[in-house]
């Protein structure tokens, strides 16, 4: 069974909304592109090294509109490596509406969607879900994930659609790797789905492993 990664970028206060660009999630957002001052050569490294092994994208229905409408024309330039990638990888959009599916290689889910996300793990090694801020609810919830990429920024917007906003249950995770910090202040955190849900304790009882003997 293959395995499905989560990549969000967010802010401090949790925000994933249109990072990229203005015109990526415009409706009613201040803040369109407010990753672009925050990039730097680590974050870029981070961000191609997590690609590696891609065999498969999950989008949601606007990520996947507007890959479609720039990753085709990157081959060649300073982005050929992630272009030749996301171009040659089969795409499976979630959408509930009839998306122009004319990028190569793309497939729309049909209206089950959980039962559609296991049936792309039985064929594929690395499933990688970009972005995609609705689709991430669904899969949060049902936990259909195995992997969560996290880059978070240094700031606080305090409006704007949250990466864990409604679609999240009770859920534990692992850190997979100490966690890596940019010169601009960004940092990665990458997670692994865990067994559970989280436990609960109380930090005023008397054994609560200060290691007193009492």
């Amino acid at each position: 069974m293959g395995l499905i990664h989560i990549e969000l970028f967010a802010t401090l206060d949790l925000v994933g909304q249109a990072p990229g660009g203005p015109d990526e999630d415009p409706s009613g957002f201040p803040f369109g592109g407010w990753q672009a001052p925050l990039l730097d050569e680590t974050a870029g490294a981070q961000v191609g090294a997590a690609y590696e092994g891609t065999d498969a994208l999950l989008l949601g229905r606007r990520t996947y509109d507007i890959f479609a409408a720039y990753w085709p024309h990157q081959e060649g330039g300073e982005d050929d490596d992630i272009a030749t990638l996301f171009n040659r990888v089969p795409k499976y959009v979630a959408s509930r509406g009839t998306p122009d599916l004319s990028w190569a290689g793309s497939t729309r889910l049909g209206p089950d969607l959980a039962g559609a996300v296991r049936e792309i793990r039985e064929r594929h090694e690395h499933i990688k879900v970009v972005g995609s801020l609705n689709l991430v609810q669904t899969l949060l919830r049902e936990k259909l994930f195995d992997r969560l990429d996290l880059w978070v920024h240094p700031i606080v917007l305090g409006v704007g659609k949250k990466v864990f906003d409604g679609g999240a249950v009770p859920t534990n995770l692992t850190l997979l790797e100490p966690p890596a910090a940019g010169p601009k202040g960004t940092v990665y955190l990458r997670y692994g789905l865990a067994d559970g849900i989280p436990a609960t304790g109380d930090m005023s009882a008397p054994d609560r492993g200060t290691g007193s003997d009492g």
